[in-house]
């Protein structure tokens, strides 16, 4: 009542019949200054946040939402003033609220994209960055693009929708079309989505020494949307597709951590004096492990005696290696300095042998 009352008292000092077009322009006028407003508070805000954390994702999505929420007043505000004066009629059928409808649906879509752009160039600067992978530089852009059609893509459904078009066909048809789709896309899906699983589980990255079942070795030099590099120990590429790899068995040798240990089985005659043996054995796997590089210094190497064989008494060395590659310079360094220090003190080493017994035809 009151602001009828103003309203009316006001509206006395206007030409008959242009109150109503200056209450629009006002309305208009207000949204644009109402659009300001948020968009300072939320600088605001996004201020306060980024002294107290480090991170520049608040900044980021102040940013990126500055534009559509501008838009979003703006058309909140025309509509609300051509409600005001009452206007109607079509465009080619399309009455005025649904012009706005459209409008609104695309600015919130066009919203959503820039949120999601937000988050992704964040994502990439900050935290990609740090998996020493390239899988997210290769895996983010395309799902990011994914993403932002689904988002246009349900926009155009929602606004189809409210023009009165029957939608119920048309996502049939993309239902079929889609799995026509995958069917021709079913392999490249396939690693597609191996590849977006080993990104997640990380059962392998960048670096890693890895063995599949199928005794294949070496370095994991990229894992890419399709296909996985591995650098075997020739410096040649095997190039494996992620739907292989995910389905294989693999051996990591750098999970939980790239130390592991280095088995030498050796043998030595029957005759031998086993205290002798382990403590020149020790001896030499001790040196070992102080003075060759890629040994780890601070582990006490054991030998474990575990069969008598058809030749001799047969056992084990265990030593420990900072990585897979370097168990290959142990083991050499290894047997050059056993057989010298077996030479000096005089320890066989068997050859393999038969004890044949002769019977002669006598009784």
């Amino acid at each position: 009542m009151v602001f009828d009352e103003i309203f009316s008292g006001v509206s006395g000092y206007f030409p008959a019949g242009t109150f109503q077009f200056f209450m629009a322009a006002v309305i208009v006028i207000g949204s644009f200054i109402l659009a300001y407003v948020v968009l300072f508070i939320l600088d605001k805000i996004a201020h306060i946040a980024s002294t107290r954390t480090k991170t520049t994702l608040d900044d980021k999505l102040v940013a990126a939402i500055r534009r559509p929420v501008k838009i979003l007043f703006i058309i909140g505000g025309l509509h609300f003033a051509m409600m005001y004066i009452n206007m109607t009629g079509d465009i080619f059928g399309i009455t005025v609220p649904q012009i706005f409808y459209i409008l609104s649906v695309f600015t919130l879509a066009y919203l959503i994209v820039r949120i999601l752009e937000a988050v992704f160039a964040w994502y990439m600067e900050e935290v990609a960055i740090k998996t020493h992978t390239k899988m997210d530089e290769s895996m983010l852009p395309l799902m990011n693009k994914f993403i932002i059609v689904i988002v246009y893509v349900i926009a155009i459904v929602m606004i189809l929708g409210n023009l009165g078009v029957e939608i119920t066909p048309l996502v049939a048809s993309l239902g079929i079309g889609g799995l026509a789709i995958a069917l021709a896309l079913q392999d490249t899906l396939s690693n597609l989505f191996s590849g977006i699983y080993m990104g997640i589980d990380k059962p392998i990255k960048k670096g890693d020494f890895i063995e599949l079942e199928n005794s294949l070795k070496g370095y994991v030099d990229e894992i890419g949307w399709r296909s996985t590099r591995v650098r075997q120990l020739g410096n040649n590429y095997v190039i494996i597709p992620n739907s292989k790899l995910a389905d294989s068995i693999i051996t990591n040798y750098n999970d939980p951590q790239p130390h592991l240990s280095v088995v030498v089985n050796l043998g030595v005659a029957y005759g031998s004096d086993l205290d002798k043996v382990e403590k020149v054995t020790i001896a030499t796997a001790k040196k070992i492990q102080t003075e060759v590089e890629g040994a780890v210094r601070d582990h006490d190497p054991f030998i474990r005696y575990n069969e008598f064989g058809d030749s001799g008494i047969n056992f084990s060395v265990i030593m420990r290696a900072e990585a897979y590659v370097s168990r290959y310079l142990m083991i050499h360094t290894f047997m050059k300095e056993l057989m010298k220090a077996y030479r000096k003190n005089g320890i066989e080493i068997p050859f393999p042998q038969r004890d044949v017994w002769m019977r002669s035809g006598k009784k």
